[in-house]
């Protein structure tokens, strides 16, 4: 026994553990290795305990912050509270600029999990494993000891006990006693999977390997760390699946779950980001940053009350540029609620599109609703592509469930919306099914009530005049197709049902009034320009009827039936003008012409004669003759002629032709316009769009 009361054999083997201690020193500066609470229980070390040990018992705090245990062997060991409380937080204002807000750890800290819980640590001297840095799972603790560069461990705090066989390091990676092998790792595809850290992977280009190893990593804080830098380089793939694997390694940290909330807004994944906002909340109520970032998202999603709660977190300043961004659009949102109550919908559209500039860009009822007036505007079309366009995102958003757009939950009032617009474009069976969506999500709305009883309603009279219709109970169908109007008077599909049926009735003034009104409701409405056309047609208004026969043809250039309707009417509106028609017959072909006098006698022919000179060889004009034979089709009034310069040079001198293709317009003989290689596009314009009255001229043009 020596004078200090210790055994000679420890003695020697406190001195020689300084010794070494010591001769490491500059080493062990230079590297500043991280070290780690390794696991007692892991599979993959041979490591092993020997020898008696003593246990303390600490109490983890709620942080995941980066420490290690530290101290001269395990008798001195003191364990300490992390005054951190969410250091793996991404800490910068901006989310495009994310930085790591933990501070460094110093020796002497002791490491706490996510778990929030009383953990008992059986505590040893430190490990010094040579490497810059350790990962390894932060749950339990590995027996420790100063472990040589060569990989033998020398034991200290306890009384020597020979081996026959030396401790020797397990083999692994670029880790510690971990090799290929995780522990404790989740199975779970959205955090931590192995599809993920694939993914991951492979996405990672050259540092695929890097990010391999730190995927595998069964250290948090370091896998935290490389997600930080993912995102600060702008892969956000690659920072979701490295804060995927953190969670899975620390499912209770609040930082990590508000760290993927940050890539999944990068990302455009809005609803998932609310979601990871408030589950970070949930597991730390007081956690600032969350409610800062879950109050930025609101305001984009158009949610002013819940924002603002978020914003203004107790004993914390809120951010000004937010707050202003919040006062603005709730200012316009206002004044767009007042208006909708009076019917004012173009102050409606202007408030709405004001509130989605001033920050809720993606509010999905302000895009509902620009689509609402558009449809009070009678603008159906632009109301249908603004339905089709709105940014797609799930509805059920938990902290916004019980927030209320005009007076309705969030959530019913796109179903509103569309249903309205179904309506309109005749889908009645979809429009049931929207509105009986909205008054499922908010069935004490009166509004949506309303809705619902009228849609079903105007159904119903639909289908009843429809079956009537088909049994020829025309006065019927029309008084079925009224009650449903005098419910929705501004349903076009209805008015044009009606004018069907006073068409069949011979009452072509009310067949045509009703047409105008579907027409009024939606402009490029085909089946109500037809019936109109056609009552125009039975009433000898030829102009009309030509007029709507042409907006047609326009649209439907490939119907015959439309075709010869208009044929029909342009013979019949000459007649009535007086004029003289000749050998006038539909479905004509494009006539070829050879002799000189054969030419100016087709030409001299009352009304529009178009004349197309070509060469045989030209490609420009083997291009373009195809077009010319459907336009003979598609305008059987006008005239179609064909000269190969060629075949016949007189005609092509006595008409100055030098180039071809070249086209020339006459009506009733004189020349009204000449056009040289043009497009399809200025061809049928210039045959078909009222220019042929102009003064003679020359377009130039290029195919």
């Amino acid at each position: 026994m020596s004078h200090s009361g210790k055994p000679i054999s420890d003695l020697r083997l406190d001195t020689l553990s300084d010794q070494l201690r010591d001769s490491l020193s500059c080493f062990e500066e230079a590297n500043k290795p991280d070290f780690r609470e390794l696991d007692l229980g892991s599979p993959v070390s041979p490591l092993r305990t020997r020898g008696l040990s003593t246990t303390t018992t600490a109490t983890s705090s709620s942080s995941s912050s980066s420490g290690s245990v530290s101290g001269r062997n395990g008798h001195d060991m003191v364990p300490r509270r992390s005054d951190n409380n969410n250091s793996s937080e991404l800490s910068a204002s901006s989310e495009s600029s994310p930085t790591t807000a933990s501070r460094n750890p110093k020796p002497g800290h002791s490491r706490s999990d996510s778990s929030s819980s009383t953990a008992t640590a059986t505590t040893h001297p430190l490990i010094y494993s040579g490497q810059s840095s350790m990962n390894s799972p932060a749950a339990n603790v590995l027996p420790t000891g100063n472990i040589c560069p060569s990989g033998r461990i020398l034991k200290t705090g306890m009384n020597p006990i020979r081996s026959s066989k030396s401790d020797v390091l397990g083999s692994g990676g670029g880790n510690y006693g971990h090799g290929s092998i995780m522990r404790g790792t989740s199975t779970s595809k959205a955090y931590g999977s192995a599809e993920t850290v694939n993914a991951g992977t492979a996405r990672a280009g050259s540092g695929g390997d890097a990010m391999r190893r730190v995927m595998y990593s069964a250290d948090p804080e370091e896998v935290k760390r490389a997600g930080n830098e993912m995102y600060k380089k702008g892969h956000l793939i690659e920072a979701l699946g490295l804060y995927d694997r953190a969670i899975a390694l620390a499912p209770g940290n609040a930082a990590y779950r508000s760290n993927r909330a940050a890539a999944l807004i990068g990302l455009g994944r809005v609803a998932e980001a609310v979601r990871e906002c408030e589950e970070a909340i949930r597991l730390d109520p007081n956690y600032w940053r969350a409610h800062q970032r879950l109050g930025s998202l609101l305001i984009r999603l158009g949610h002013v009350d819940n924002a603002r709660r978020r914003l203004c977190f107790a004993g914390q300043q809120p951010d000004l540029a937010e707050m202003q961004k919040l006062q603005a659009m709730e200012k316009h949102l206002i004044k767009c609620t007042d208006a909708r109550k009076f019917g004012d919908w173009k102050t409606v559209l202007r408030e709405g599109d004001a509130a989605i500039t001033a920050g809720a860009d993606i509010c999905h009822q302000l895009f509902m609703c620009r689509a609402e007036a558009l449809l009070k505007l009678h603008q159906l079309e632009d109301a249908e592509s603004s339905l089709l366009n709105i940014p797609k995102m799930e509805l059920y958003i938990n902290s916004c469930s019980q927030t209320r757009f005009f007076g309705m939950l969030s959530e019913a009032y796109p179903y509103f919306v569309r249903a309205q617009i179904e309506m309109a474009l005749g889908r009645f069976d979809n429009a049931v099914a929207a509105v009986e969506k909205a008054g499922h999500v908010d069935p004490r709305n009166i509004e949506v009530a309303m809705l619902l009883n009228n849609v079903r309603l105007v159904a119903r009279y639909r289908a009843r005049g429809n079956d009537l219709f088909k049994s020829d109970r025309f006065t019927e169908a029309c008084s079925a197709y009224g009650e449903g109007i005098r419910l929705d008077p501004s349903n076009s599909v209805l008015y044009c049902n009606r004018a069907a049926c006073s068409f069949k009735l011979g009452l072509w003034e009310q067949s045509i009034e009703d047409c105008n009104q579907a027409l009024c409701i939606q402009p490029n409405y085909k089946k109500a320009l037809l019936r109109r056309a056609a009552s125009n047609s039975k009433l000898e208004r030829w102009a009309d009827a030509v007029r709507d026969y042409e907006a047609l043809r326009r649209e439907l250039p490939d119907d015959n039936g439309i075709a010869e309707s208009l044929f029909h009417a342009q013979v019949a509106l000459k007649k009535s003008r007086g004029e003289d028609v000749y050998n006038m017959k539909f479905g004509g072909e494009v006539e070829e012409v050879a002799v000189i006098e054969q030419f100016r006698a087709a030409i001299s022919i009352p009304g529009v004669c178009v004349v197309h000179f070509k060469a045989a060889s030209n490609l420009h004009c083997k291009q373009i003759s195809p077009f010319v034979d459907t336009l003979c089709g598609r305008y059987p009034s006008i005239t179609f002629l064909k000269v190969d310069i060629e075949e016949s040079p007189a005609i092509a001198n006595a008409e100055n032709v030098r180039i071809v293709p070249t086209f020339k317009i006459y009506k009733n003989g004189s020349r009204v316009k000449e056009i040289v290689c043009p497009s399809r596009e200025v061809l049928e314009y210039s045959v078909c769009g009222g220019d042929c009255n102009l003064p003679p001229s020359v377009v130039k043009c290029h195919m």
